[in-house]
């Protein structure tokens, strides 16, 4: 994404079978993406999905053990829901929890790992499946292509801020 001299894009890499990861440099400094990325006040306004979807349901019990819990609600009623629980929380640079979407998705771990940058905050969010076949399933559901535009909306709505 360009932003007058700015340059945004966000990257993907399949560094391993079971691997998937994503950076990409955010605006903002880190203790403020961090709170963005755990804050019930913040996350509707950022991660609401497609066009035409919003963030109903947000709870967020930031602690090693604590559960989170996301439901989109498409403008048709649709619902998707995801949850997980945290194994590490280390405020402003790393979080690590698990993420489930139910139903055949397998259980995933997810790493965000922040740290400052010429810019703002480098952002590096891995994800790491069971299986090669999960991460590919997983990655031809159009995840990428939403990704993009979810870290984007992140950007804006930090500078809003």
């Amino acid at each position: 994404m360009v932003r007058g001299n700015r340059i945004n894009a966000t990257t993907f890499a399949t560094p391993s079978d079971q691997e998937f990861v994503t950076t990409r440099v955010i605006n903002a400094p880190c203790p403020l993406v961090f709170e963005a990325w755990t804050d019930p006040q913040h996350l509707p306004n950022w991660r609401q999905g497609p066009e035409g979807w919003t963030m109903p349901v947000c709870t967020v019990d930031l602690r090693p053990g604590g559960g989170w819990h996301f439901v989109w609600r498409k403008t048709d009623g649709t619902e998707v829901g995801v949850r997980g629980i945290y194994r590490e929380v280390v405020p402003p640079q790393r979080l690590v929890s698990t993420e489930s979407w139910g139903g055949k998705w397998p259980e995933t771990l997810n790493t965000v790992t922040l740290a400052k940058t010429t810019g703002g905050t480098a952002m590096k969010l891995a994800i790491h499946y069971p299986s090669r076949a999960a991460r590919d399933a997983a990655l031809g559901t159009g995840m990428k292509e939403g990704m993009s535009p979810m870290f984007d909306r992140l950007d804006e709505y930090l500078q809003s801020l």
